[in-house]
């Protein structure tokens, strides 16, 4: 086994979490709760450096950018909802940050999800890819318009309209089924990745530890 103090903290932890498989404990609750305060105190610390200190403290005091305290002044304002006299400060801080943030979002988002997902149903010439991209695209194309007609709500869906929805449900079903197998699949390498830190490094039993 480990002689290391650090791999049998962390085994002790990962064997907490695991203890909740069982049912709700003292231990668990101890090992979630360090978790959750580690893990705020960690981003704290930071996002106040990163943010404080890097991007308002040093440009103010050695360049002189006296335009960034309006920003300070706006998080220093979003500090005033800790109090409930105060916290129609904080109003006017967040209704400038949803404002500019919509307004950058809005664009690029249209770009990125709107305008290039429309690009991207585009079929190419005819001859100038090969058959199983060929077919990528149509099934594409398919699958797009299909779930269109899905989310259009203005008329009845009968005739061609009911076939093309039910069509467009069922491109919908295999796309979130894709989606949730593959956070499936991430949950479960993240699985392994404990089990083989607790064979390997810490009770040494594992095959890439030499044991059995």
């Amino acid at each position: 086994m480990s002689t290391d103090l650090g791999v049998w903290v962390a085994a002790f932890f990962t064997l907490a979490i695991f203890s909740s498989l069982y049912r709700d404990n003292p231990v668990y609750r101890f090992a979630e709760s360090l978790l959750v305060g580690v893990s705020a105190g960690y981003y704290l610390v930071q996002y106040a450096y990163s943010a404080l200190y890097k991007k308002l403290w040093i440009p103010v005091v050695q360049d002189q950018d006296w335009g960034l305290l309006f920003g300070g002044l706006l998080g220093l304002l979003v500090l005033g909802r800790l109090h409930r006299r105060t916290e129609w400060l904080a109003r006017f801080a967040i209704a400038f940050y949803v404002a500019a943030w919509a307004g950058y979002l809005i664009p690029s988002a249209m770009k990125a999800q709107v305008l290039e997902q429309i690009a991207g149903t585009w079929l190419s010439p005819a001859g100038s890819v090969p058959l199983g991209a060929a077919v990528n695209e149509v099934l594409l194309l398919v699958g797009v318009i299909s779930i269109l007609v899905y989310f259009y709500f203005s008329r009845e869906h009968v005739g061609a309209l009911g076939v093309a929805s039910r069509l467009g449900i069922t491109f919908l079903m295999l796309g979130f089924g894709a989606s949730f197998g593959y956070t499936i699949m991430g949950r479960i390498t993240l699985l392994i990745g404990r089990f083989q830190f607790l064979f390997d490094r810490w009770l040494g039993i594992g095959p890439s530890s030499g044991g059995v």
